[in-house]
């Protein structure tokens, strides 16, 4: 990604009227760009999502892409003490990931995505200090792209109904395909009506296994990848934090990876193509820094 000086504005008035002016140095990022702003007078220099930050922003995204990927945080503190000398706590790396995912998601859900007319959606349990709480989670089945997704302690219709919400915030498909829990019908005759002007309908199909001997397989393979992710942290701690730990490994999966089927990212496949380079969880949060 290429930064657009068009989308610098100065930090203390957003003015876009400035001109470059030296450099600032720092102990960790090298040199950075000054500006003079010509309407307020003042120096600033772009925050590109690593201001003031005393590691460098490729030591961060490569921690936040290990960890959501397969490493434990204390493990990836390892791998940066043995392999490139550089001394982080464990916590660092915890913060890192909450940090700039919170701050991507902001960014993301304001793009527009084309999508298919078919989605599929399930929930699943999530172990956490012993509880077993529930992740939902809507899949786009043409892009592959993770719709919507929702975090909750139980499994009931009200529950069921913000996921179902989520899930169509950023498409509306012909029809969501879910199992048989029974909290499913409810939920959506609740949202999914014909009988006011201006109704949404959505058709609502059953893939009942213990009649058709069937799983709902196609979102079954995305909760296998995050259940194996899950497994790998050993579980989730609190509960403030485990909805956001969960928002990265939606956040990996739509724009970091290549789907093993598609061999493309979802959301570029879904049209929302940022531009990023290789490593992308760096062009992301430069990207979502610039416009928030």
């Amino acid at each position: 990604m290429y930064l657009n000086i068009s989308m610098i504005k100065c930090k203390h008035c957003s003015g876009k009227n400035f001109l470059k002016k030296g450099f600032r140095k720092t102990d960790n990022r090298g040199k950075i760009q000054k500006y003079f702003c010509k309407d307020c007078k003042r120096f600033f220099t772009n925050d590109d999502g690593f201001y003031r930050m005393r590691n460098k922003p490729e030591i961060i995204t490569m921690s936040i892409d290990m960890y959501v990927s397969n490493l434990s945080s204390r493990k990836m503190r390892n791998q940066l003490k043995r392999h490139l000398s550089h001394k982080v706590s464990h916590v660092s790396v915890l913060d890192w990931v909450r940090r700039y995912t919170l701050k991507v998601h902001k960014f993301i859900e304001r793009q527009g995505y084309n999508l298919g007319n078919s989605f599929y959606a399930d929930e699943t349990m999530i172990n956490r200090e012993g509880k077993l709480d529930r992740f939902w989670c809507c899949l786009d089945w043409d892009t592959r792209l993770i719709t919507g997704f929702h975090y909750s302690l139980s499994a009931n219709p009200i529950e069921a109904q913000e996921f179902l919400k989520k899930a169509i915030n950023k498409g509306k498909p012909k029809y969501i395909q879910t199992d048989a829990g029974v909290f499913y019908p409810r939920a959506f005759r609740k949202l999914f009506y014909s009988n006011k002007i201006g109704g949404l309908v959505i058709e609502h199909k059953i893939q009942n296994y213990q009649t058709t001997r069937v799983h709902n397989y196609r979102i079954e393979t995305v909760f296998m990848k995050i259940k194996d992710r899950v497994i790998d942290f050993r579980g989730l701690k609190a509960l403030w934090s485990a909805p956001i730990l969960m928002t990265a490994i939606v956040i990996q999966h739509n724009f970091i990876e290549n789907h093993s089927t598609t061999d493309e990212v979802p959301s570029e496949r879904a049209g929302v193509n940022l531009e990023l380079g290789e490593n992308r969880w760096l062009d992301l949060i430069k990207v979502a820094s610039l416009n928030l």
